[in-house]
């Protein structure tokens, strides 16, 4: 039986973890896992198409708990990428926006 999730705001949520994300920018990759990744594009990269998988074989298994593991960690790294590549949150929250006109 999966273990009951609090309720939190995603909007606020994915806000806060992408200012921190910015702000690793300015952090020795030595230090940082996040400042590594923003550094490195093919370990950014690979670590997306990683999580992706991993949240294709939690979903296959039906295990609730680990899709949402997989599912946080494929939204933390998507984020990344998308920070090294400036497409702010508000940029994509107007891109998914448009897509339920």
């Amino acid at each position: 039986m999966s273990k009951p999730a609090e309720m939190g705001n995603i909007g606020m949520t994915i806000d806060c973890l992408s200012e921190t994300i910015h702000n690793r920018r300015e952090v020795d990759p030595s230090e940082s896992y996040t400042a590594r990744l923003l550094g490195d594009e093919n370990l950014a990269l690979k670590k997306i198409a990683e999580e992706a998988g991993e949240v294709i074989m939690a979903a296959k298994d039906q295990d609730h708990d680990q899709l949402r593991y997989e599912a946080a960690d494929l939204i933390y790294h998507l984020l990344v990428v998308l920070e090294k590549y400036g497409v702010t949150v508000p940029e994509l929250a107007d891109e998914l926006n448009r897509r339920m006109k």
